[in-house]
């Protein structure tokens, strides 16, 4: 048999909810097809290859590895994406999906389908891929089989009978989940112009040695090192340095061909070069042009919906941040960065995320892979200011808010919110929603116990703490899914905080103006709480334009002046007191209010 014919490629992900045990099935399947030696296998998760994946549990970005097993006499090439299973990182299981031709849809037995399963089994169903449903977890006491399939099937339509029970912690059936992807999902299909190269960028990395590498899947033709390339839409000429395969390390080859998935070194030195979802070429017999090529269909440009500024504690560690972004931006496409300045914080950058735990994660390497000390100010979404002359722009902070009278109006982005929870949360649920701009658009039983709830609401409205009353409102049972529909006009205004008179620019938030007073005193409140005393008394205040809307006082340390005076004349006493009040005059002019790390990402979560 040839091994490396087309009909004996399966080209699969494995896409799931967070924590149902998506990496531990990976892990089994490097195991059983013994692409990983047992003695290797040192911890779990083996594909989670950074730190703070192995440390959280979750995984951040995806990553390919190739198998190989034997099915009735004949060897098969498995080519596995595993993908991750947070909201925030949807747009690296998109990219897996592009790659594949089938996926295992990971279902944990004990809880059932959560909102971010249907999210991936949609966006799979909508890339055309076979789906092979598995039961995980069926080892734990807790599990019910006979109730999680009878749900998937009342939810996907996916029969019980093709559904595969197995537990991932102990290997059980993983060899039938494997003999499923064989005869389940079809081999890549031929192409009809083998003599042209094109294959899709599904991913790029920087590597310290080799520079930018491209993950890619071969969609037509074959490609050998040593071969000029060219990028379709980034219109660079590229020469193969070196091409091969996941194993899942580097494994160098002499060629990739049509069907496969695997890697090539371009020689290129930055990532932006290399962008994903672009098509690399190289020309067949018929000697055509690359700008006459057609590219393959590619994925939009991801864009950030999060913004926060993040500084440095000393200033002196700004080159040191900008040297920090821009190899964190090397490897995750998704974030972005602009210089930025303020009058409290210094300079930094204002950095654009996909969401919380992207901001968390990012901030997280920042710190501990380049040992900095940073402050990250409180998180905001994108905004459109609309001027008068109906020019839009684009505002990723609020503090570049055009004043007020060039303004015609405010758009905010607005998101599609899906809540999979018990029946007796949904009251608690709608409440919740509606407290925060949310529309009710939908509601469907998945069967006598569960909901699906469907809302529109503010992207502003979710992203700093909503996940957090979610769970407390639905004692932990209810799970979220969030997808980006449009930017609205609502009624919005800037809301700025002035702390001892002075704004600060790092504080400011775009509210409605229906919240902005609500807003401003529980802003005042919790600053009055953070911010220490000290010699002189400061004012805190909430403000829209000139007018004050909100205020709170921090009174001054006091000391106790005329603690030495043992007895005479009651004027020695006052003149004391009058000399203490003239220096807290004169340090009030002078003093430095300094604000801690906590306030800039406190002060917007809501009071429980």
């Amino acid at each position: 048999m040839n091994k490396n014919s087309i009909q004996h490629i399966r080209n699969f992900c494995i896409i799931a909810h967070i924590d149902h045990g998506k990496s531990t099935l990976a892990d089994r399947f490097l195991e059983v097809t013994h692409t990983v030696n047992k003695r290797d296998m040192k911890h779990g998760q083996l594909l989670d290859t950074m730190d703070i994946e192995q440390e959280r549990g979750i995984t951040i970005k995806l990553q390919p590895v190739r198998m190989h097993w034997k099915h009735n006499g004949e060897d098969y090439i498995l080519n596995l994406i595993d993908t991750p299973g947070h909201v925030d990182f949807s747009y690296e299981v998109s990219r897996s999906l592009a790659a594949c031709e089938g996926a295992i849809l990971v279902i944990d037995a004990t809880q059932g389908i959560q909102a971010q399963t249907l999210a991936n089994c949609y966006m799979a169903i909508d890339h055309n891929l076979e789906i092979i449903p598995v039961l995980n977890k069926i080892d734990l006491p807790s599990s019910d089989v006979e109730r999680v399939s009878h749900e998937v099937e009342n939810a996907l339509g996916i029969p019980k009978e093709e559904m595969i029970c197995v537990s991932a912690k102990e290997g059980t059936n993983i060899e039938e989940v494997i003999r499923a992807v064989i005869e389940r999902v079809p081999p890549p299909k031929e192409s009809s112009k083998d003599d042209e190269f094109k294959a899709l960028i599904f991913d790029s990395v920087y590597d310290s040695y080799k520079g930018v590498v491209a993950y890619i899947r071969v969609m037509s033709g074959g490609i050998k090192k040593g071969q000029s390339a060219f990028l379709l839409h980034t219109k660079k000429q590229i020469e193969v340095m070196e091409c091969g395969y996941f194993k899942p390390k580097y494994q160098p080859a002499e060629d990739l061909k049509s069907g496969e998935v695997g890697y090539i070194v371009t020689g290129l030195k930055t990532v932006a070069e290399a962008r994903v979802g672009d098509t690399i070429w190289v020309s067949g017999t018929e000697k055509t042009n690359f700008e006459d090529a057609t590219p393959l269909a590619g994925y939009a440009i991801v864009k950030p919906y999060v913004f926060a500024g993040i500084f440095c504690v000393d200033g002196d560690d700004y080159p040191l941040l900008r040297d920090a972004l821009e190899k964190l931006q090397i490897n995750d496409a998704a974030l972005s960065f602009v210089p930025e300045q303020s009058g409290a914080l210094g300079f930094g950058f204002r950095c654009g995320f996909l969401g919380m735990l992207h901001l968390e994660i990012v901030q997280e390497r920042l710190e501990r892979e380049y040992d900095l000390s940073l402050i990250t100010t409180a998180p905001s979404v994108s905004y459109i200011a609309v001027k008068a002359k109906g020019e839009e722009e684009f505002i990723s902070s609020p503090a570049k808010l055009p004043p007020p009278a060039t303004l015609s109006a405010i758009k905010e982005p607005w998101m599609k919110l899906e809540i999979l929870t018990p029946k007796e949360y949904v009251g608690g649920i709608m409440k919740l929603v509606q407290d925060r701009r949310g529309l009710n658009k939908d509601m469907q039983y998945m069967d006598e116990a569960r909901v699906i709830l469907t809302f529109e609401i503010p992207l502003a409205s979710i992203v700093i703490d909503f996940y957090d009353a979610l769970k407390s409102a639905t004692a932990g049972y209810a799970s979220m899914n969030y997808e980006f529909l449009g930017y609205r006009e609502e009624d919005l205004v800037k809301l700025d905080v002035l702390v001892g008179g002075k704004p600060v620019e790092a504080l400011s938030v775009i509210v409605h103006r229906s919240e902005s007073f609500h807003t401003g005193v529980r802003m005042t409140k919790k600053l009055k709480e953070l911010i220490p005393k000290t010699q002189f008394e400061i004012p805190i205040q909430a403000a829209i334009g000139s007018k004050i809307i909100a205020r709170e006082t921090i009174s001054a340390l006091r000391k106790d002046v005329t603690a030495k005076l043992y007895g005479g004349d009651r004027t020695r006493k006052d003149k004391l007191l009058k000399k203490q009040k003239e220096g807290k005059k004169r340090m009030k002019k002078v003093g430095n209010v300094d604000i801690p790390q906590e306030a800039f990402l406190t002060i917007l979560k809501r009071d429980k």
